[in-house]
């Protein structure tokens, strides 16, 4: 007996479109009601259209995705929640940018074996480009500070008074706190700067 068809879609954050997703998925007459849509980080599993269609699939049901990584950010990630849709709950699934990936064919054992060196496969590839992309992040932000590119906001600028509050603590005139409320930052913020100003002056 056929079971009810359904569609999963993950963006990384809030500012990601699902549309690409989305167009695939209505191109295969998904229902509109049984498209359930994730718009956060794929680094855990609380997420809550995630869950719900977890709750709603039933055997037989069949599970549409545009990509394997949808279902995960790690390899581990990715095989421990295909094994839960298809042998716990017993739901076929299908990846759309790798055919090799329809659990509707080859239900032997000779299908299924290949099936799970597929997703094996596709999950380390998977894996592997997000930390190739996060090297190269990282090495980008890296070669940019090199340049003297500055990230994060600017800092703000001393307080006009700062010189002379600064003197007058380091004499042993006035406390860290009376220091700090007269340059009107907090003292922890005060002693930080203070310790850049004096190598500043030693330089």
């Amino acid at each position: 007996m056929a079971g009810i068809t359904y569609g999963y879609i993950r963006v990384s954050s809030k500012d990601q479109k699902e549309d690409r997703q989305l167009i695939a998925l209505r191109e295969l007459s998904v229902p509109e009601k049984n498209i359930y849509v994730d718009k956060q980080s794929g680094k855990d599993f609380d997420r809550p259209q995630y869950k719900k269609l977890l709750r709603k699939l039933k055997k037989d049901d069949l599970l549409y995705m545009k990509s394997i990584d949808r279902l995960g950010r790690s390899y581990r990630e990715i095989l421990a929640q295909w094994r839960v849709l298809t042998k716990e709950k017993g739901v076929d699934i299908v990846v759309l940018d790798m055919p090799l990936l329809d659990t509707r064919r080859g239900k032997d054992l000779m299908g299924t074996f290949l099936s799970d060196i597929v997703l094996q496969v596709l999950s380390f590839v998977a894996e592997n480009e997000r930390t190739n992309i996060r090297q190269r992040q990282a090495e980008g932000i890296a070669a940019a500070k090199a340049k003297g590119v500055q990230f994060g906001r600017p800092p703000k600028p001393l307080p006009l008074n700062f010189h002379n509050v600064y003197q007058r603590w380091k004499a042993g005139k006035i406390t860290g706190t009376a220091a700090a409320r007269e340059c009107g930052m907090p003292l922890a913020t005060f002693r930080y700067q203070a310790k850049i100003y004096e190598k500043a002056r030693i330089s």
